[in-house]
C-alpha cells in the first residue's frame, strides 16, 4: 500500500516537522506502506527519502537516490540556490 501526502510538514515548526516525519515513518513502518509525498521542505526530502524525483516546469528534471539528486547540477541550480 502507498500513502500519499501532499506537503505534510506546510507551516510546521521545526519541531512539529520533526516530530511528524517521524510518526509517518513509524506507522509507514508498522504498517508496510510506501510514503510518497510532495514536500518543498528539502530537508525533510534529503532527510527521509530513499528515492527522489525532481520535477521542474511539468517534467522530470532528476531521479535517484538522495546523494545522487542532490549532486545533480541542474537541480542545485534551480531548487537548492547553487549549493547543497
Amino acid at each position: 500500500m502507498v500513502l500519499l501526502l501532499d506537503e505534510p510538514t506546510a507551516g510546521m515548526s521545526a519541531s512539529e516537522t520533526h516530530e511528524t516525519m517521524q510518526l509517518l515513518q513509524r506507522i509507514a513502518g508498522e504498517r508496510g506502506l510506501t510514503l510518497l509525498f510532495t514536500e518543498h521542505d528539502m530537508e525533510v526530502v534529503f532527510a527521509i527519502a530513499e528515492k527522489i524525483a525532481v520535477l521542474h516546469q511539468g517534467r522530470v528534471l532528476a531521479d535517484g537516490r538522495p546523494d545522487e539528486v542532490r549532486s545533480d547540477p541542474e537541480v542545485r541550480r534551480v531548487y537548492l540556490g547553487g549549493h547543497a
